[in-house]
């Protein structure tokens, strides 16, 4: 598996397995399926209530702890130092390990200047090795970054084809930060199977479209975290390392890059108040 270097040290897979929107039921047969195909990085969250899921995988799958390298995140619901640290603690026990390799602020709202002190404290007491943002646009990334006394190691954004982050990774670079992908196959679009560019590249490498979009990500050095319930897909997403795409067919693909919707912006106050009132509506120990 390639890694990255993060700006602490710490080498990093640059392809893990995400688990956003694994039912909690199938999250620890999923995991399981993805460490035994090879993948190292498990990507999950609070707030995606499949923590118990995961650990339980990690602890049956026969890799030792070392060689995994678990990522998830503190929702708004836990902001502020006081409510992050003892969020922090309930995952890792429901991780079933001692410690985080990456642990990120899941949203840029509520107190999450204070969720970065419990971080940053969880990192010194040795629960988390390296910690970053997601879901921080530029403003606000930079805004985290020069307040932070621990730099940023990643921001995970919504990367992929169509959003390709390039005014984000500009911003990004100074502080030796990652950029690392959520829907990184732009969560089944039909635009992306259907897309003529790439399916003439996908003929031309021999592989499917998915495997080209998800290599120009790793060829642009940004960590992703593509997801499926079945175990060939799994194996097939995986399957990008023995392959490059050409300079001329990455400015090719750098030409899909489409400007944001805002809809689905974090600076749109509808989604904002969605997010706001999430834990509400999708915990399943509210129901």
């Amino acid at each position: 598996m390639q890694t990255v270097k993060l700006n602490n040290g710490i080498e990093m897979p640059i392809l893990g397995y995400g688990v956003f929107q694994v039912s909690p039921e199938e999250c620890e047969r999923c995991v399981l399926d993805a460490i035994s195909t090879g993948y190292r990085l498990i990507d999950t969250a609070q707030a995606y209530y499949n923590e118990e899921g995961v650990g339980n995988a990690v602890a049956k799958c026969g890799v030792p702890r070392s060689e995994l390298f678990l990522t998830t995140k503190v929702w708004i619901t836990n902001a502020g130092e006081e409510k992050a640290t003892a969020s922090i603690e309930e995952s890792l026990r429901k991780l079933r390990t001692d410690y985080i390799d990456l642990l990120l602020i899941h949203q840029p709202f509520s107190d999450y200047p204070g969720t970065w002190r419990a971080m940053e404290k969880a990192v010194r007491e040795g629960k988390v090795r390296a910690i970053g943002l997601s879901n921080f646009y530029p403003d606000r990334f930079v805004d985290m970054a020069e307040y932070a006394e621990i730099k940023p190691a990643v921001n995970q954004l919504k990367t992929n084809i169509f959003s390709q982050q390039w005014e984000a990774e500009a911003e990004m670079r100074p502080y030796g930060t990652h950029i690392m992908a959520w829907g990184p196959l732009a969560q089944g679009s039909e635009d992306l199977q259907n897309n003529p560019i790439l399916t003439a590249l996908a003929g031309k490498y021999n592989k499917t479209v998915q495997q080209i979009a998800l290599r120009y990500l790793v060829q642009r050095n940004i960590i992703a975290i593509p997801k499926s319930t079945r175990i060939e897909r799994m194996k097939q997403n995986l399957d990008i390392f023995d392959f490059c795409l050409s300079a001329e067919d990455m400015e090719k693909i750098r030409t899909l890059d489409k400007p944001a919707d805002f809809h689905w912006s974090h600076r749109d106050p509808e989604l904002v108040k969605f997010l706001l009132n999430y834990d509400k509506q999708f915990n399943p120990n509210n129901k």
